[in-house]
């Protein structure tokens, strides 16, 4: 349980096992439920394009006593690249909390914030973490980047 009180569900560490030994799986979003107690798979898909992941991220939304903002995500992304050198090929499994600094409701955003040390803590075998508050934070050029090299 979180500081937060929010719960993990069995299914996000089920989906989250699926993509780390059996590979199927690109990606998971993860998302709190819409009374914010517990935290659940929103998407898992085999879609290998960043751009379709960033854009479900993107275009996220969470609401709160009738009104709505841009919405929060935990996601896990099971990251394929090549090292310099012509060297290989690494997968990195990156968890990534994204939280935009505009448009988003505070309620949201602070359970989002105070619930994320409970979700890492259920999925392990985690090889990098990202936190991204804005769009270029976002992008594959700039994950690629950090995690390749260590930073994150």
């Amino acid at each position: 349980m979180s500081k937060s009180g929010v719960t993990v569900t069995p299914e996000c560490i089920s989906k989250f096992n699926e993509l780390k030994l059996g590979k199927s799986i690109k990606y998971i979003i993860y998302k709190l439920s819409d009374d914010y107690t517990e935290i659940v798979v929103e998407d898992a898909s085999t879609d290998p394009e960043w751009e379709n992941f960033q854009n479900k991220i993107l275009n996220a939304k969470a609401s709160y006593k009738g009104k709505e903002g841009k919405g929060p995500r935990y996601a896990v992304y099971d990251f394929q690249y090549e090292l310099e050198g012509g060297e290989g090929t690494r997968n990195k499994i990156v968890f990534i909390s994204w939280s935009p600094d505009e448009g988003t409701l505070v309620y949201p955003r602070m359970t989002y914030a105070s619930s994320k040390e409970a979700l890492k803590n259920a999925l392990n075998g985690l090889g990098a973490e990202v936190q991204a508050n804005n769009e270029d934070e976002i992008e594959y050029s700039t994950i690629l980047k950090d995690i390749s090299k260590g930073k994150r």
